[in-house]
């Protein structure tokens, strides 16, 4: 099928400057979202900005310019304004997320509770009650959703927990696990909340001299190439991220061709044991040593 006749070939997708660049979660929704609009004769516009008001100013740019023919938000934050001002500007929208209020738009729900509990229970399946977590950065919806359903879980399961706050890059995955491992009560298994946080601070924990999974076990949060190659391989929470692209892209066309904006859910991710996870080791005491990263 090729595109209609003046329909802008593009869709739209703004991301806030990152210390990692581009998340590897999201060049996998891209790639999704391109192979469902590459028959339309049509791509993907993706843009970076430095804040959220930079990002309302590419979208009033492309509507007054007639440059996309709909945009796709990601990385909700609480009171956020994308949505609003997108069903002013007349441009259809998906939203990857959980929003409180879609304005207008459709939308790709991504069930972050049921994940992050789903986490937690199979570490506590695997004998784990003192569980650490290094999250993403707090403004953001989703991390939000999954501060709580970690809440809920370790009290379910009567352990113990901690959490410390990392921006997504590698530095900051790194020096989060090391602050859980400092303190009074260290975890014997963190769930981190992207691949990329996950494998710095694996890293981080063998440069301590500790072993992964003997002294520490360690989930990430999407699975990816970086959790398959490192060592050990990292246990993850995996969902199909490329097919979540094509998703939110199917379902935004379908609104672009005249549809109503639809509700959707995404599939559930699945854990994936690999060489990151086991039971904790019961005469083992977590080192502390230096928390010093080279």
């Amino acid at each position: 099928m090729s595109a209609k006749r003046n329909e802008p070939a593009s869709i739209g997708m703004a991301f806030l400057r990152s210390p990692v660049g581009v998340d590897p979660f999201y060049s996998e929704v891209i790639a999704g979202m391109e192979d469902v609009l590459h028959p339309r004769g049509m791509r993907v516009l993706m843009q970076t900005v430095p804040t959220v008001p930079d990002e309302l100013t590419a979208y009033r740019r492309w509507a007054a310019s007639g440059t996309v023919a709909g945009v796709v938000v990601s990385d909700l934050t609480v009171d956020d304004p994308r949505g609003a001002v997108l069903a002013e500007l007349g441009l259809p929208h998906v939203t990857l997320g959980e929003p409180v209020d879609a304005a207008g738009g459709a939308v790709v729900r991504v069930d972050n509770y049921t994940t992050t509990v789903h986490a937690v229970e199979e570490l506590v399946r695997l004998g784990h009650r003192a569980i650490g977590r290094v999250s993403g950065p707090e403004r953001l919806v989703h991390t939000q959703a999954r501060a709580v359903a970690f809440a809920d879980a370790m009290a379910t399961a009567g352990g113990t927990s901690s959490t410390a706050i990392g921006d997504y890059s590698g530095p900051s995955g790194a020096a989060a696990i090391l602050q859980l491992l400092d303190r009074p009560q260290p975890p014997t298994a963190v769930i981190v909340d992207n691949d990329v946080m996950a494998v710095a601070g694996l890293e981080a924990v063998k440069a301590r001299g500790m072993s992964v999974p003997d002294d520490l076990s360690i989930v990430a949060w999407d699975d990816s190439t970086l959790c398959r190659l490192a060592t050990p391989p990292l246990s993850a929470m995996s969902h199909d991220v490329r097919d979540l692209g094509g998703l939110a892209a199917t379902t935004l066309l379908a609104v672009i061709d005249g549809g109503e904006p639809q509700d959707v859910t995404a599939p559930l991710s699945v854990f994936i044991q690999r060489g990151s996870t086991a039971a904790p080791r019961v005469d083992a005491s977590v080192s502390r040593g230096s928390s010093a990263y080279p």
